[in-house]
């Protein structure tokens, strides 16, 4: 029988993969078991009178749309922040560069706190925006704010590792065959970058999705308004509705899984495309 396992040099492949295998399974797999089944005890009916409520589906829009507009952000900003935190030395570039992960080690409910009296009515900058009528804090728009601090460092740390490996000299010889700097950028730069930004969104997306600390204090959890699908998971808790706190986060499991799914696709396409281009 031919051996399908590449020989390797370091043993232990059995033992690392059954480590693996339990880790996941205990850490992932029973949980989100536990979950399906919980939301399977409701019936069908039930199911989608949770899914079709309207108060469910507007909270769900609003955690979906809102994350997938922060991750947007994240990735046009991010891939630019990268680009100067690579390209350009400066005064202060290290201090910079360590600002970027201010939001992984920030407590949620102090970053929810200090955008909140920011963009407050009467706050530093919401009080520049509201004479213009823009009111972020307690909006959906504070949503989005929120979402895009805590998922820059996302996108930055993982296109910017990638940036530092791009060979220049491709570049240069692209500028000496007389391409433009948007045609070096479009065509040499971007098709390299593209997987790691894929990644970088993924990532913002997801983490943006699932976030609650930083979002409740300057949502305003108005229902039908500003409130998220994680909010009124607790809430479905806090009236002891396990069954409908459950249905709602497997409908938010699924379509995560969904999305993610299609990024991982859109990603695998990407690699192969440049690769094939090389």
């Amino acid at each position: 029988m031919k051996n399908w396992r590449q020989p390797s040099i370091l043993p232990g492949f059995g033992l690392t993969l059954g480590y693996t295998i339990t880790y996941l399974t205990l850490i992932i797999l029973i949980p989100l078991a536990a979950l399906v089944l919980r939301t399977a005890s409701l019936g069908w009916t039930d199911f989608f009178a949770v899914v079709m409520d309207e108060r469910t589906q507007l909270a769900l829009r609003i955690s979906f749309g809102a994350a997938l507009i922060a991750a947007l952000v994240n990735v046009v900003f991010g891939v630019i922040v990268a680009w100067v935190l690579v390209r350009y030395q400066f005064p202060g570039r290290r201090l910079l560069d360590a600002v970027v992960d201010l939001p992984f080690a920030l407590p949620t409910a102090v970053a929810g706190i200090a955008l909140a009296a920011l963009y407050a009515k009467n706050g530093w900058i919401g009080g520049l925006l509201d004479p213009l009528g823009i009111k972020v804090a307690f909006t959906p728009l504070g949503i989005v704010v929120a979402l895009i601090f805590i998922g820059l460092p996302f996108v930055v740390r993982t296109v910017q590792p990638v940036m530092e490996e791009l060979d220049r000299e491709v570049e240069e010889a692209a500028a000496t065959l007389g391409a433009s700097r948007f045609q070096t950028i479009r065509r040499v730069v971007l098709p390299s970058l593209t997987p790691a930004i894929l990644t970088g969104f993924a990532l913002a997306f997801a983490r943006a999705v699932g976030e609650y600390g930083s979002v409740i204090f300057i949502a305003g959890n108005i229902p039908y308004v500003s409130e998220i699908a994680p909010l009124l998971i607790v809430i479905r808790l806090e009236e002891f509705n396990y069954a409908g706190a459950t249905a709602i986060a497997s409908i938010m499991l699924l379509i995560s899984f969904a999305m993610l799914l299609f990024i991982n696709l859109l990603q695998m396409w990407s690699r192969r495309r440049y690769a094939n281009v090389r």
